[in-house]
């Protein structure tokens, strides 16, 4: 099950008490105040990591909380700090604060570590006040709070080339073909339900990675069809590869279903529609009307974008599609699908 949107609810840990205590022991005169402070609370921490690639993980377990900091003692003893919890999380994830809307933070990279909600400090004990004019104190601290916080996950997976077109269009079965991801493949509309992604090999062992969107139709905007809800995952995608049924199958006109779906990116966010993309004619070991064909490339070549003609089934054009895709993704940066302003929040972070 794929979940890329959830909403937790973390508390870090107390602080302790500060000890109100007096040493009573024989043969020391005058022991004075022996209170001890509380100890720290633990911290919440997120970590990125590439062994996760959903937040179903949160779906049926939403509150985390840390523990909190032991009681100081007499004797001057420290109580122990509490323990901390680490949650992990999708490399691509980004955590909102559910109350105000403000970005916490972007995970983009493995193994980064953010302390999301800080523990509270321990309070101090009577010890602590102990002056040449206030030999006895009795004033003690509480342990301050920990931060407790409601947040909003998001995930949007991080690949370098996203597959769009409409159901059916070959998306499936070109990442099967170009990577070892198997999704399921089958012919009827919308069954792809869920993003996938595949990591593309070339023989001078660099690799990308590869995403296959779930099929747009017309109005998906509005939320028809699966609607634009899996579109955020191809937000940071640095090349589009628009895929189009040229088959006499389909029943519909390749250059319309083109406009279709570049309207649906538009309407989604205009930046997508801009992004750099390839443009692709699938089923070509079906398409009898060559018009259809010639048609699409005319448009390519209108727009300025590469055009390729492809048969997943037959492996015709894949090498070169390959190719072209790996080029194109290696010479565009990866844009930012978020703001720089993080609402003043500044997390402790570790690499």
């Amino acid at each position: 099950m794929f979940v890329d949107e959830v909403r937790i609810y973390v508390k870090a840990g107390d602080g302790g008490n500060g000890c109100l205590a007096f040493r009573r022991e024989k043969f020391v005169p005058r022991g004075g105040p022996s209170g001890g402070d509380g100890g720290r609370g633990g911290d919440i921490v997120m970590t990125a990591t590439e062994h996760r690639n959903t937040l179903l993980h949160f779906r049926f377990n939403p509150e985390h909380k840390a523990q909190r900091g032991r009681h100081g003692e007499g004797s001057n003893r420290t109580g122990h700090d509490g323990r901390s919890v680490e949650l992990e999380v999708p490399v691509g994830t980004l955590v909102y604060d559910n109350d105000t809307g403000e970005l916490v933070h972007d995970f983009t990279t493995p193994g980064e570590r953010v302390v999301i909600a800080r523990g509270g400090r321990g309070g101090r004990g009577n010890a602590r006040f102990v002056s040449s004019t206030h030999q006895a104190p009795t004033e003690t601290e509480p342990g301050r709070p920990g931060e407790e916080r409601r947040l909003r996950l998001e995930l949007k997976l991080l690949a370098d080339v996203g597959l769009v077109g409409f159901p059916n269009a070959g998306k499936s079965t070109l990442i099967s073909r170009l990577s070892a991801a198997r999704p399921k493949i089958a012919d009827y509309p919308f069954t792809t339900l869920e993003p996938q992604l595949g990591v593309v090999q070339l023989e001078n062992f660099d690799s990308f990675v590869i995403a296959d969107i779930p099929g747009l139709i017309e109005g998906a905007h509005l939320g028809h069809g699966l609607g634009v809800q899996f579109l955020r995952h191809i937000e940071r995608t640095r090349l589009i590869v628009h895929l189009v049924d040229v088959s006499d199958s389909s029943g519909r006109d390749p250059v319309a279903d083109f406009d279709v779906i570049m309207n649906e990116l538009a309407a989604f966010d205009e930046s997508l529609a801009a992004r750099p993309m390839i443009l692709v004619a699938t089923k070509m070991d079906v398409a009898q009307d060559p018009e259809r064909v010639e048609a699409l490339r005319v448009l390519a070549e209108e727009r300025g974008v590469p055009f390729f003609a492809i048969s997943a089934v037959t492996g015709e054009g894949l090498e070169a599609l390959r190719y072209a895709m790996a080029e194109m993704a290696a010479k565009t940066i990866q844009p930012s699908s978020v703001p720089e302003d993080t609402g003043g929040l500044k997390p402790e972070i570790w690499n």
